[in-house]
């Protein structure tokens, strides 16, 4: 058990999350160590929790499962429900590996959070982003041109990569993935540390090309590391800059993650035209990398 008696909310967070490293429970593939951002995002849940606590003089190896869910019973006017429930599943991953308080096997109780969803979906148009790339600097808006390409998270960006340097994951994959879309293979790192095929039409890939660097360069963004190989925009900086684009130009945003949903949406459009509602909505969670066909519903609202 590790100890956490008289540490600062810092060192019980980062003591619980090095114990579920060294006992690789944040592990979705069990040939690699866990992903950064799933460790980071861990970490930023368990440094939350044990902040929250300590004016009651608690502290994270005080926890037990009945408070756990306790803990997430205070978060629910504050906290979106993607978020509450990542703070739950940091809390069960550390009351069953690091204090044993909750037996393997058991999962905490799922709590539903009453915090207004955002009304409306987040997907731009093809020419909303045109607009928005237009009002950024030509760094930022080819970063932006790319995203909506092929439907990247912000950080996917720092990690593109050719598939002979950096070979995808085996996964299932339907003939029909990237019907009708030219252009060339690169490959992404995702959620999880899944490698995945993206594609990048021609004239935009020449263009990334150009921003090619001789040696890949580390980079760190949000406290996680990255090797990129092109000279993009990309994490936090490019998110920004996206956001402040589009108010320039259209009067409002939606985030940069904006540029997934319009991708999704797009080629929901286009499958459609060729497959059933059901194998077109299985098609867009293998090029999205989320291969959950009620993932990409939750993209086309």
């Amino acid at each position: 058990m590790a100890k956490f008696r008289k540490s600062s909310p810092e060192r019980q967070a980062n003591a619980a999350i090095g114990r579920l490293v060294n006992l690789g429970a944040l592990r979705r593939n069990p040939s690699r160590p866990a992903s950064v951002r799933t460790v980071a995002n861990y970490r930023d849940c368990l440094l939350q929790i044990a902040r929250r606590i300590a004016p009651d003089g608690r502290q994270l190896r005080d926890l037990t499962p009945e408070s756990a869910v306790g803990y997430l019973r205070t978060r629910t006017a504050d906290l979106g429900q993607k978020a509450l429930d990542l703070h739950r599943q940091a809390l069960q991953a550390m009351l069953v590996h690091v204090t044993g308080r909750l037996p393997k096997g058991e999962r905490l109780t799922v709590v539903r959070s009453s915090k207004p969803r955002r009304r409306g979906g987040r997907a731009y148009t093809a020419q909303q982003v045109r607009m928005v790339a237009a009002a950024q600097n030509a760094r930022n808006g080819l970063s932006t041109l790319i995203a909506h390409a092929a439907g990247l998270r912000a950080h996917e960006l720092f990690t593109l990569a050719r598939p002979d340097e950096q070979p995808p994951d085996i996964r299932p994959a339907r003939p029909e993935k990237f019907a009708g879309r030219v252009g060339r293979d690169y490959t992404v790192i995702g959620k999880g540390g899944l490698i995945r095929l993206v594609r990048i039409p021609d004239d935009l890939a020449e263009r990334l090309e150009e921003c090619r660097r001789e040696e890949p360069v580390r980079v760190t963004d949000r406290g996680i590391h990255y090797n990129s190989r092109y000279d993009l925009a990309a994490g936090t900086a490019w998110g920004a800059s996206f956001t402040g684009a589009s108010n320039r130009a259209l009067g409002w945003t939606r985030g940069a993650h904006g540029m997934r949903h319009a991708y999704a949406q797009e080629r929901m459009r286009e499958l459609q035209r060729l497959l059933r509602r059901a194998d077109a909505l299985e098609v867009v969670s293998q090029e999205l990398g989320h291969f959950r066909r009620d993932v990409t519903l939750t993209y086309l609202k």
